[in-house]
């Protein structure tokens, strides 16, 4: 059974433009209550502003926020995964890019964000939903499932 990370990935998004400033995108994250805001340019995404953004690229270096553009500090390439992607197509992604954060997109349009936040609060969902198909698998198919224990 596959579980698709468009059943699992929120769809509330923030959206700011590569031309706005870092100072009024921080502000706009913090009064949202989110970690991160994925810069648009022309509508198309370009990249992805993080809390880590903000402390690495921005207060560490005390740099002005109100002075810099999202463009100056935002992650890109985009690292996207498919809206028809399974739970662990975007895990193994997120761990191999050593991302928390990952844009569910279809035909460049971003649909939800799938953080490793979604994982954890929806584990004892996912967790159950293999139990079932397992017991399942085994009523239906006695002599072809072997658990090993």
């Amino acid at each position: 059974m596959s579980y698709l990370v468009k059943d699992y990935m929120h769809t509330q998004l923030l959206t700011v433009n590569i031309d706005d400033s870092v100072l009024a995108v921080s502000k706009l994250m913090t009064e949202k209550g989110v970690g991160y805001a994925i810069a648009l340019e022309k509508t198309k995404p370009a990249g992805i502003v993080t809390e880590k953004d903000l402390v690495t690229k921005v207060i560490a270096k005390e740099k002005d926020p109100s002075t810099l553009r999202v463009s100056q500090i935002m992650t890109t390439p985009l690292i996207t995964v498919d809206l028809s992607a399974t739970l662990e197509e975007a895990v193994k992604m997120m761990a191999k890019h050593g991302i928390r954060r990952l844009p569910v997109v279809k035909d460049n349009v971003v649909y939800g964000v799938f953080t490793s936040r979604d994982l954890t609060r929806h584990f004892s969902d996912y967790k159950e939903k293999v139990t079932r198909d397992i017991i399942n698998a085994c009523a239906l198919y006695p002599n072809s499932v072997d658990l090993g224990f």
